[in-house]
């Protein structure tokens, strides 16, 4: 008898988890070295290492190590000039990081809904906002409806498929606007043959651990500015003018990631690829397996993209299904499968409510219908088959 699993609940131990790491690497032999050499905190050889290997699979310059995702979202917004009461275009649909990295800087989100083809933010609509809803004052982009200066545009690449760019690309360079890739979820993707992470001004990674390379924490920025790097680098080391008398020129954070965490990151990034093409088959393998299941539409790739599937996910029509995303959520948890719905739109939480947000309809129906399933990387044929026998058979009984 499984147990039944409430929205959020982890699954038991050998059940099948929606996405868990895969250390099958150098893993033990890097962090038995820092153990033996005794480096183990904030500096040591890996932690360059991994800047070094990140900065060259992405195609910049620059990267600097951070604690989180997180941190590395707002180390990129305080290097790209935004300033408290300004406000940052981002992406309605998403984990809502990027909306709290806004506000640690003292900025504001305005919330761009997502488009329906791909659930990546809706290039029309944030086009739509900057032409119509906002005017140029002494050299500055201004809100209407707010009056504060728009600053930037932060658009996340969820579920591991890029955002279209190219038209965001267009209007930070028309408007003047920092634009920072939220690509904490696509380490692996590519936009028209180029990498995730190299398509803005920076660009910022997670390897928490659940994303498709995990140090268990920890994040990157990514940049070809030189003085952005280095002034992140600058910040997340409690910013030390003279670390031998602890002089300190500005308010700095500690957002270091140990040498610990890099060797773990530099083994997991020897991987990277066939982890990448381990996720695309267990994405073509579900395409495949659920065309006959009706009301279930599996998440497509565009023709300009090249996605690392980090999290595969379905819409459940509740109609055609007989039932809706939350009642197939509690089922596949009675078979012992592990899933999560779409994240609540940022809109939708409460400690944004009031708050400017551009269209937001599509994001609320995607969080009703959609539902994450089990991908991860050494997820097995028959583990696999299990989670599609299983909403194949929830749509027999509904028919029958």
């Amino acid at each position: 008898m499984f147990t039944q699993y409430e929205p959020g609940q982890p699954v038991a131990s050998g059940d099948i988890p929606l996405s868990a790491p895969v250390l099958r690497g150098n893993e033990w032999r890097y962090i038995k070295d820092c153990l033996d050499t005794n480096w183990v905190s904030s500096v040591g050889a890996y932690v360059e290492r991994f800047e070094q290997m990140v900065a060259a699979y992405v195609g910049t310059r620059y990267a600097v190590a951070m604690v989180n995702g997180t941190a590395a979202l707002h180390m990129a917004l305080l290097v790209a000039g935004v300033e408290p009461e300004d406000e940052v275009l981002v992406s309605a649909l998403t984990f809502i990081a990027p909306a709290f990295a806004i506000r640690y800087a003292g900025a504001w989100p305005v919330m761009v809904d997502a488009e329906p083809d791909y659930w990546e933010m809706d290039t029309n609509a944030a086009a739509d906002f900057l032409d119509k809803g906002c005017r140029w004052t002494a050299g500055a982009l201004i809100n209407r409806g707010t009056g504060r200066r728009v600053r930037a545009i932060l658009p996340v690449h969820i579920l591991g498929h890029p955002v279209d760019m190219a038209p965001l690309q267009a209007l930070a360079q028309k408007y003047g606007l920092a634009l920072i890739e939220d690509a904490t979820e696509s380490l692996g993707a590519n936009y028209r043959g180029q990498k995730t992470g190299a398509l803005s001004d920076a660009a910022c990674f997670s390897f928490n651990g659940n994303k498709i390379i995990t140090t268990g924490g920890g994040g990157m920025l990514v940049t070809d500015n030189e003085a952005w790097a280095k002034r992140a680098r600058y910040l997340a080391t409690q910013a030390k003018d003279d670390s031998l008398e602890y002089i300190h020129g500005a308010v700095g954070y500690n957002y270091r990631l140990t040498n610990l965490q890099a060797a773990m990151g530099c083994a997991q990034m020897e991987q990277l690829d066939s982890y990448v093409a381990a996720k695309r088959a267990i994405a073509d393998n579900y395409r495949r397996a659920l065309a006959e299941a009706p009301g279930v539409t599996p998440m497509r790739e565009a023709e300009w993209a090249f996605s690392s599937h980090w999290l595969f996910t379905v819409l459940v029509d509740p109609e055609a299904y007989g039932q809706d995303s939350r009642a197939l959520l509690r089922a596949l948890g009675e078979a012992g499968i592990q899933s999560r719905p779409l994240w609540h739109p940022l809109h939708r939480n409460p400690v944004f409510a009031g708050l400017p947000v551009v269209g937001g309809q599509v994001s609320e129906r995607l969080n009703r219908q959609a539902l994450s399933l089990p991908c991860s990387v050494d997820l097995s044929p028959e583990a696999q088959g299990r989670v599609t026998e299983a909403i194949c058979l929830g749509a027999r009984e509904v028919i029958r």
